[in-house]
């Protein structure tokens, strides 16, 4: 198993994107895998023929042998781990069809005709699975015939299956309390979410969180980012109100190397380059590609790098490089009319910072009420890392900058 993210422990194997006994040639796509970060296409570094040793939807850690890929010609011992394959009927004609390896079966599909294994990406296999598509109707337009997201937005919707009778018995009904819910549903997680889940509960239960909070007035950052939209030629980026925030943390993160660091082993290691995540919701989870160097971005950089990860993201291509080397965490709501919130730091940082919504809202300026776009942030911080103190004066340097857009140049 690659280690296919600086995070990843483990992996599972989505599913073999060459058969067994099949060719590889060097920098072929061999086998798609689901990491705790994202599902990743692993690319053959050996030459030969394939010989796998774990089947589609184990789990393997790094390190662990998943298949071999042997010289033409060259002897295969007994497999260390037995390759995962569905039990099905011994094919008739008993010595004739021996040698014959069952195929593996369809990913979410029932259809009886279906003998080959259906290539399909993992976000179109969890739509197809939600939606009760049987994929042995559907035609994939996507390389090698793979099936797709837009494949699956096309195909027409199955009946899924039919629902309990009235009266019928069923273990939840059979205990009063619970019947008073109703049916119940399961949701099964895949890795991504079942790794986001342990990583969370982690953070909170093994770092010391505190919370600040401020508010911003960001008129005059609208009012620049008016000005770089009517600036803008065609199909230049213009600077969100988010990119704004970025910017504005990699550049008070310069000052305040401790909101740059993590804890390890009773000592704060600070790192010399400002990376900053930003959060992007993504199919059933939260993505947090990375900006790296961030702080010797301008704003037009900044935005043009944003987009193009949040593209990756939400298309299922982005790369283990793009999330990796993180060393703060910007996470905002505010596009969902969130006003304020507070967010659970990202394990091995020293704070996150979550961003509301800039709305516009009486202040007091000069002892008048005026109308004002203001906009509440709120700072997570690790306090073995980061005091009330200098989380307050890391805060206000974000704010300030925010407040007068021309120190973000």
């Amino acid at each position: 198993m690659p280690r296919l993210s600086d995070s990843m422990e483990e992996g599972v194997i989505l599913s073999w994107l060459k058969k067994e006994g099949e060719a590889v040639e060097v920098g072929e796509e061999l086998v798609e895998i689901e990491t705790d970060k994202a599902s990743m296409v692993y690319e053959s570094d050996l030459a030969g023929v394939l010989e796998i040793l774990v089947g589609e939807g184990e789990t393997r850690r790094v390190g662990e042998p998943i298949a071999n890929v042997r010289p033409d010609g060259e002897a295969a011992p007994a497999p260390a781990v037995a390759p995962t394959v569905e039990e099905t009927p011994e094919p008739k004609g008993g010595s004739e069809a021996a040698g014959t390896e069952p195929p593996p079966p369809p990913a979410y599909s029932d259809h009886p005709a279906a003998e080959e294994r259906v290539r399909i990406s993992p976000l179109a296999a969890r739509l197809a699975h939600q939606k009760g598509i049987d994929l042995g109707e559907v035609e994939g337009s996507g390389p090698y015939g793979r099936i797709i997201k837009a494949d699956i937005d096309r195909a027409v919707r199955t009946p899924g299956p039919t629902a309990p009778t009235a009266g019928s018995e069923t273990p939840a009904a059979s205990l009063s309390g619970e019947a008073a819910k109703g049916e119940v549903t399961t949701v099964e997680l895949s890795r991504i979410q079942q790794t986001i889940a342990r990583r969370m509960a982690e953070s909170k239960a093994t770092t010391p969180h505190f919370y600040l909070h401020t508010e911003v007035d960001m008129t005059r950052a609208i009012e620049v980012r008016g000005a770089f939209e009517a600036a803008a030629a065609g199909g230049a980026a213009i600077p969100s109100l988010n990119d704004m925030v970025v910017k504005a943390v990699a550049l008070a993160l310069r000052h305040h190397p401790r909101a740059n660091s993590t804890y390890r082993d009773g000592r704060i290691e600070q790192f010399s380059r400002v990376n900053v995540g930003v959060a992007v919701a993504a199919q059933d989870a939260l993505i947090v590609p990375v900006i790296t160097d961030a702080d010797r971005q301008d704003l037009r950089e900044i935005s043009a790098e944003t987009r193009r990860l949040a593209d990756r993201v939400r298309s299922g291509e982005v790369t283990p490089p793009e999330l990796a080397g993180g060393t703060f965490t910007i996470t905002n709501l505010g596009m969902f009319g969130v006003r304020s919130f507070d967010p659970v730091i990202h394990g091995g940082q020293a704070a996150i910072l979550a961003v509301g919504e800039a709305t516009e809202r009486p202040a007091v300026r000069d002892g008048q009420v005026v109308a004002a776009h203001l906009m509440d942030l709120s700072l997570a911080c690790d306090h073995r890392i980061l005091y009330g103190a200098e989380a307050a004066e890391f805060l206000a340097e974000i704010k300030a900058n925010l407040e007068e857009p021309g120190l973000l140049a």
